[in-house]
């Protein structure tokens, strides 16, 4: 996995929060910055991809791994 500059854990949470809380972690990063996000919805493979190019952040990564998801976001 590539290095990120800030990490948040959604494990548990379910749709929307995990893209709200992103949303709130990537307002206070400067640009350029990755945001590593980690959830457990599976819903929210299709939620980070939408969100993304709703956002114009890039979604770098996207991959399961023992039941949790792991996105890279970098903000725009």
């Amino acid at each position: 996995m590539a290095d990120f500059d800030q990490e948040l854990d959604a494990s548990g949470l379910n749709c929307p929060l995990p893209i709200l809380r992103a949303k709130k972690a990537l307002t206070g990063m400067e640009s350029g910055k990755v945001l590593h996000i980690i959830a457990t919805d599976p819903g929210s493979v299709k939620d980070f991809e939408a969100f993304a190019k709703q956002t114009g952040n890039e979604l770098m990564e996207s991959k399961e791994e023992g039941g949790k998801f792991h996105f890279l976001i970098q903000k725009a």
